[in-house]
């Protein structure tokens, strides 16, 4: 039985992780995507999502400046925040953990160690394109196909989850 289903039947929320390198740039906007998708649907009381970093790199920085623009355009609230790092008690208090990448994948496990419970996916595992990267706009500069590859991995998500 997937989280979902046992959840509403124990009365609990979903809890959702998005993960990444700094936590400035997919995961938030991971984050404040999939939370609209949610409230659209009616879901936000249901399903709540946050993010975290695998690295130290830009811990208490804000959204980076290019995500910001592009939640903007896309008429998606979104809020200042402060990066984070995940940590091993992430993975007993989320019911996903959800890495944009291979390298976030690597560095994750070094964090919480084996994933038992299988609560680790890459975002892309929910869509066709399982098992590909999304990639890091902090490197590529574009953050239109960053948001077109997060958007498709949260409404594949969604659907996993049954809604």
């Amino acid at each position: 039985m997937n989280v979902s289903l046992s959840s509403l039947k124990e009365n609990r929320m979903i809890k959702i992780l998005f993960i990444c390198h700094g936590n400035i740039c997919r995961s938030p906007m991971a984050e404040f995507v999939f939370n609209h998708l949610t409230a659209q649907s009616g879901l936000a009381s249901v399903i709540q999502a946050g993010s975290a970093a695998t690295s130290t790199e830009e811990i208490g920085s804000d959204i980076h400046r290019g995500t910001r623009q592009k939640l903007t355009q896309m008429k998606i609230p979104f809020s200042p925040r402060h990066a984070r790092q995940v940590t091993k008690a992430d993975y007993k208090n989320y019911d996903y953990l959800i890495v944009m990448d291979g390298n976030n994948l690597r560095n994750l496990r070094r964090i919480i160690g084996d994933d038992k419970e299988n609560k680790v996916y890459k975002l892309l595992d929910f869509t066709e394109r399982k098992g590909q990267d999304i990639s890091d706009p902090w490197y590529t500069g574009n953050f239109d196909e960053t948001y077109d590859d997060v958007l498709e991995g949260c409404m594949g998500l969604l659907r996993y989850l049954g809604y």
